[in-house]
């Protein structure tokens, strides 16, 4: 659900965050492209928003040839071949999801429920938790393994 304020444009309504992951983690529609993602970051609250506009940003330094999307009420990041890895605000904290999260190292710590068997990531309540580093790597290492649905992933 989308709370919105007075004449506040849609571009700005703020997300009514879930506590915990349900299949999907906002009301925003799927749709392919920056602009959708760059709607849904900017419709987050403090701190959610901080956290996922570094999440972009570091998604932006770690992959080339990135795309985005809102999938799921999450934005969904990949590459050409297909879709790496997402971020998903919630009360209290963002997941960074790894969709072949147990093919990469260090594997991260989180086994987010309702995400597939392979997907693994962490939950970020601050940007301070935020190991950039880390979190580069593990994109990097993922952009190199992307779930495309009815093609082989690439190996490497």
């Amino acid at each position: 659900m989308t709370k919105v304020s007075g004449n506040q444009p849609a571009d700005t309504r703020e997300a009514e965050l879930l506590v915990a992951m349900t299949g999907k983690a906002s009301s925003a529609k799927t749709a392919e492209g920056d602009k959708p993602v760059f709607a849904y970051i900017a419709s987050l609250p403090q701190p959610q928003r901080d956290i996922a506009e570094r999440i972009d940003a570091l998604a932006m330094q770690a992959v080339p040839d990135l795309k985005r999307a809102v999938k799921w009420g999450m934005a969904y990041y990949g590459v050409p071949d297909g879709w790496c890895f997402s971020s998903g605000a919630f009360v209290g904290h963002v997941k960074l999801m790894f969709i072949r999260g147990t093919e990469i190292s260090p594997e991260p710590p989180v086994a987010p429920i309702g995400m597939g068997k392979a997907t693994r990531g962490v939950e970020l309540a601050s940007t301070e938790e935020l190991h950039e580093a880390q979190v580069i790597s593990w994109m990097s290492q993922a952009a190199l393994k992307p779930l495309a649905s009815g093609k082989k992933p690439k190996s490497g």
